[in-house]
Formats: structure tokens, sequence, C-alpha cells
């Protein structure tokens, strides 16, 4: 992608939440690359920059008001809608949200946004209980029906003392490439993974051993969940086949919810076919054979029960080893270790017979099973990459974009 694409203008309608600020930096990098900046300020954005730093910034006049004479005879809104190549919102704020979804035009940015024609990018920052609210999970769903994208929002620490979770605004280098992404080429370009199917397995499973027991393997389910926010980030369908967890459903991805190995092994294959199938989940590898209809009682005369032990459907193996036609064209597994992490993942990667492994260090003393970091490896046919520690969605992010560009060298070359 060229990192100069003139002649191109952007307007960036600038909602009021603290996260404004960046809209700064966003500007002054945009105008490094040639790209032209207009901005429409909500009078709530206001409280938080000027419209004077916003203006010398752009080096454009800033516009506020829906109902401003001098505004409406020089250009007018309609004129603001669709005088440029692309439209972004930052902050998005969850009114803001909600009042695209609703098809709102109170002011002078909702009436650009509804009058518009062209395509437009949002990026969302609020309170994390805010962004999680199940109305605001609505309104995204709505918004990306209508083709919205959606930027982020990121996990980390809120401006609200003693706040965190997802919820901060993408930071202006992501937004940054994205706005390039879609300019790029003297034409809109589609996200990587548009018109792509990703299916991505997540979470334990609960395997009963009767109505109030159960053998499960240790999983939070939030790198799988992350996957599937990034891959649905870059255009693509996502299914999330998700075992057991206490996570939201990721916005604009369909989300099956399993219990077992067996009820998870047929939601996957239900859901092919698909392009890129990741398996993320911390399948339990045993059964009980014969779970108890009832609840086992203990006591002091009562016998300890045995449990006979069946293995499970090995649910990797079984879709990286279908016939061509039904295989995703990329597989991909994760390998949990304790310990020799890179040989037991290659040993793996063969045995299962997908074409990436991602492998990770899950001793106790790494300290990452069910926290908010990971550090992993991902063992292909041609050697093994070393990626530093960070954040699961950064990993996430990360994964998915060089599976999209694997899956586009393949089709490339078919």
């Amino acid at each position: 992608m060229s990192q100069n694409v003139p002649e191109k203008r952007v307007l960036l309608i600038i909602g009021g939440g603290i996260a404004a600020y960046k809209c700064l930096e966003l500007i002054r990098r945009l105008r490094d690359q040639r790209v032209a900046v207009r901005c429409v300020m909500t009078r709530a954005a206001q409280a938080f920059v000027t419209p004077l730093s916003v203006a010398a910034l752009t080096n454009e006049r800033v516009f506020t008001d829906l109902f401003d004479l001098d505004d409406e005879r020089e250009i007018g809104h309609i004129r603001l809608a669709r005088d440029n190549d692309l439209i972004v919102i930052a902050p998005a704020t969850a009114d803001l949200l909600a009042k695209m979804a609703g098809g709102h035009a109170d002011d002078l940015a909702t009436a650009v946004l509804l009058a518009t024609d062209k395509p437009v990018i949002a990026a969302p920052a609020m309170n994390p209980r805010m962004w999680t609210h199940a109305a605001t999970q609505r309104n995204v769903a709505v918004l990306m029906a209508d083709g919205i994208a959606l930027i982020g929002p990121n996990a980390g620490e809120m401006a609200e003392r003693g706040e965190a979770g997802v919820g901060r605004m993408a930071e202006p280098a992501e937004l940054l490439a994205a706005i390039l992404s879609r300019l790029a080429g003297g034409a809109l370009a589609p996200l990587p993974l548009a018109g792509r199917h990703v299916l991505v397995t997540a979470g334990p499973t609960h395997e009963p051993i009767d109505p109030v027991r159960y053998i499960a393997n240790r999983s939070s389910g939030k790198q799988g969940y992350a996957i599937a926010r990034a891959a649905a980030t870059l255009g693509a369908q996502v299914t999330l086949v998700s075992g057991p967890v206490g996570l939201a459903d990721p916005v604009g991805v369909a989300v099956i919810r399993v219990e077992s190995a067996a009820e998870m092994l047929a939601a996957t294959e239900a859901a092919l076919p698909a392009d890129i199938a990741i398996f993320a989940a911390a399948v339990a590898d045993w059964r009980v054979a014969n779970a108890a209809t009832e609840k086992i009682k203990k006591g002091a005369k009562a016998a300890l029960p045995r449990l006979d032990l069946a293995e499970n459907a090995d649910i990797l193996r079984t879709i990286a080893q279908l016939p061509p036609g039904q295989r995703p064209p990329l597989v991909i597994g994760f390998a949990a270790e304790t310990e020799s992490v890179i040989e037991h993942a290659k040993k793996k990667r063969k045995a299962k017979g997908c074409d990436w492994i991602v492998a990770n260090d899950v001793s106790p003393e790494t300290g990452i099973m069910g926290g908010n970091r990971n550090t992993v490896h991902i063992i292909t046919a041609t050697g093994v990459e070393d990626w530093p520690q960070m954040d699961k969605d950064k990993v996430a992010e990360a994964l998915v974009a060089r599976a999209a560009e694997a899956l586009a060298g393949m089709t490339a070359h078919t």
C-alpha cells in the first residue's frame, strides 16, 4: 500500500469524548500523508478540543452548527456529506452511535451522516460498561449491517480512575492505517477479509460427570473472542463456536454456544465451508463414558465413584484432514504447553495436519493462563516465528492480519 495518498479528502467528525484529543494527532498524520481533512465538531466535542486548534491543523474552517447561515451558504451540509472520499467518526460516542443507528439528524454531524453516500469508518470510545450494554451492542450491530466499519475499541485503562476494559478509542496510528487502506490505489480498497468466512472456536468444553459436575480444561476464551473480533474488523463473516465463558458476544459475529466437545465438533462441521478456521478452544481431551443421570452422592459409607473415561473426537484434526474442497484453505490450531513448547507444537502441527500452530507457554510461572496478555510462537511448515508478549487483542489482530495475507497469497496462485 502506498504511504502517499494524493488528492484525497477525509471528513472527520469529532464526537464529544475525552479521546477527542487524539484527533489532533490523527489530523497531523493524515496531513503528513497528503490527505486533506475537513472537520465537523459536535457541540460536546468543543468541550474537549477547540475549533481553533482543529482549524490550525487542518488549514480549513471547522463546521459546528447545522443552522449556521454562513456555513450553509458556503458549502451546506449536503455538500459536506458528499464532497469527500471517506467519513471518519472519532471518537464515536455511545450517544452518537445510537443516533446513527436510529437515523437521527438533529445536528450537523448526524445530518451529514444521514445524507452521505460515502463509506464511513467509526472509532468507538466510551466506558466499558457502556460499550457492553445491550443497547450499544444492538446499535453497533445495526451500523455494521448498514456497512459502517468499526475500528476498535481497544482494551485498557479509562480516563475514569480505576476503570479498565474494552472502550478505549483506537490509537491514531491504527486509524491512519485503516484510512490509508480505504483510500489506497486511487479507489476505496475492500477490507482484507471482505467476502471471506472465518470460523473460530473458543473457550473450554464441559464434559458431564453427572448433572452438576463436569471435566474441563482451563480457558477464559479471551484469545478466541479477540480473534473473532479482529476477523470481523477486517471485514470477514465470522462464526464463533464458543464453549462456556463469561464473555459478551463480539459485535458483528455469529456466536454458537455449546457445552461439550461433541457439540463443538457438530457446530464446527455445520459452520463449514470456511476460508480460514482458527481453533483456539481448549477442548477437553476426555469425557466420562457413562455420565450419571442423577447427582452422585457422597457420604461416610458411599464408595468412591469410578469414572471410566473415553477420548473425545479431535476437532482440529477432523477439520484439518477433510478432503480438498471441504477443508478450509487455512487451518490454524493452538497449542498450550507447559514445557518444550516449540518441540511439542511442531509435533502437534504434523500430527493434526493443520497449516499453522499458535503455541504458548501456560506453565504456572508465566501467569498467562486466564490473563489479558500472551506470548506466542507461530509454527508453520517453513519455520517458527517468535512474537513478543502482547495484549491478547494485539495478538489476535496480528494473527488475523497474517492469516489474511496468507489467504490472499493462496488466492493469487490459484
